[in-house]
């Protein structure tokens, strides 16, 4: 967190953040305090040039959209879309030619009804019902990832029963620690995603998959973690991956034509976080050498396709959300509370992992911030703190608008109605303009589903 007295870094937000003549924040030639007066708070802003940028920066560091076999220093990305989708976000990716990681039914029937082409989906997840694993093998997806014996066995039925035969990647465990919260760590031996590699387990679903006639075994994927600041736990990945790649090819003849070793590359939430942070070129650049030493040490030849997924990177920074301050309350030597018309339901990231963000007005983004309070939502919990100890200018008042930075990834696609709280609306700006990509919810949403109305009975 920044000094008390400084004003935001403007690193932490989308490079398109200009202060006006008035000192007032734009993004995207848009004005935030005039964004909350047309569309209300609280409210999600997305730079559209930022997001197209990062997309660029994965595809320029990564390569194409489209999945190749293998061969020389041929690589991929893909955008996971569990960080952010909606069907305008989907539309972005394809244009911008990367692939696109869906993690469940409802992000996949998103995608298709986009138009993204299913032949770039990567299907996620590590209890797929048979459902979703329907929709992925009619729909023709790229990769179909497979994270347990029993869903081979159900993809076995599936195509006996005359659907088509998937490429599968197998999701890897490969006990890899990534230094990030313990509940967005996910490379560990003891996780729930995966086949573990220590155990064997990797080994025997890997045997089992390329002698089967239900599935085409193309490559095998892992996940270390999200938010990771630290470079080297993607070798150590890399080289479980290439390893077991061996293994694999020694025992079956199976070349391998695929490792995906995920993504999870972390982003600056607050001042604090900006020295030594990777850039996406880091990464990208990093990531390839580490392939490129794993596959020559398992004398894998011809070195299989790299790949990664990208979520947090691409949208986090591109996106800050805006509240209206209702409630300043002061505890004599205790702190201040600053309440907004937001929370837990439209942000749970600080509720659920102690995520750190900063705040700032927009209307006056150049003031020194003096005033140290904590941000509070409106919900009935105690624990509804979006940021601890934010520092804010001592002028503020009930009524300013209040925004925190670098909320593009993981709020929309976690919130909630908790409260029964309708969603914000979703607001795409670019070129001095604005759109809504995702409408605000009404009160009348809140009860469209309800399957009783006053004065009928339940059938």
């Amino acid at each position: 967190m920044a000094a008390p007295g400084a004003p935001v870094d403007l690193a932490l937000l989308p490079r398109s953040a200009r202060v006006d003549d008035r000192g007032r924040l734009t993004i995207g030639g848009v004005e935030l305090s005039e964004l909350a007066a047309v569309h209300g708070t609280p409210l999600y802003v997305y730079d559209e040039d930022e997001v197209r940028s990062r997309c660029a920066a994965y595809r320029t560091a990564f390569g194409p959209a489209g999945f190749g076999g293998p061969g020389g220093e041929h690589a991929g990305a893909s955008y996971a879309a569990k960080a952010f989708l909606c069907l305008a976000m989907a539309r972005l990716v394809d244009e911008e030619g990367l692939d696109l990681d869906v993690a469940s039914g409802g992000e996949a029937h998103v995608a298709h009804r986009a138009g993204f082409p299913p032949a770039r989906m990567v299907f996620h997840g590590n209890n797929k019902s048979e459902l979703e694993l329907r929709l992925a093998l009619t729909l023709g997806v790229g990769r179909l990832v497979v994270d347990g014996f029993d869903e081979l066995d159900r993809i076995e039925a599936l195509v006996a029963s005359g659907l088509p035969r998937p490429r599968v990647l197998l999701r890897i465990a490969p006990g890899v620690e990534a230094h990030t919260h313990e509940y967005i760590a996910t490379g560990g031996e003891d996780s729930k995603f995966g086949f573990t590699a220590s155990s064997g387990a990797a080994h025997d679903a890997a045997v089992r998959a390329a002698k089967s006639d239900a599935m085409d075994l193309v490559g095998f994927h892992c996940h270390i973690g999200s938010q990771v600041l630290a470079l080297d736990p993607y070798a150590l990945a890399a080289d479980a991956l290439a390893a077991l790649a061996a293994d694999v090819r020694d025992a079956t003849g199976l070349a391998i034509e695929e490792l995906n070793v995920g993504g999870g590359l972390g982003v600056a939430y607050t001042a604090d976080d900006l020295p030594g942070l990777p850039s996406i070129a880091d990464f990208g650049e990093f990531v390839r050498a580490a392939h490129r030493a794993a596959c020559a040490k398992a004398g894998l030849d011809p070195m299989p396709r790299l790949t990664v997924e990208a979520g947090r990177s691409i949208v986090a920074p591109a996106g800050v959300t805006l509240y209206r301050v209702g409630a300043i309350k002061s505890v004599p030597g205790v702190r201040t509370y600053v309440a907004v018309d937001g929370g837990m339901s439209d942000n749970p990231r600080p509720a659920t992992y102690a995520a750190r963000y900063e705040a700032f007005l927009p209307a006056r983004v150049g003031r020194e911030r003096g005033l140290v309070a904590t941000v509070a939502g409106k919900h009935c919990e105690q624990g509804d703190l979006l940021v601890r100890d934010a520092h804010l200018p001592d002028d503020l008042a009930v009524g300013d608008v209040l925004a925190t930075p670098v909320t593009g990834a993981y709020a929309h696609s976690m919130a909630s109605n908790y409260n029964l709280l309708p969603r914000p609306a979703v607001v795409f700006v670019k070129d001095g303009a604005s759109r809504v990509v995702v409408r605000r919810e009404t009160y009348d949403d809140l009860v469209s589903r309800d399957a009783v109305e006053r004065g009928q009975t339940e059938a």
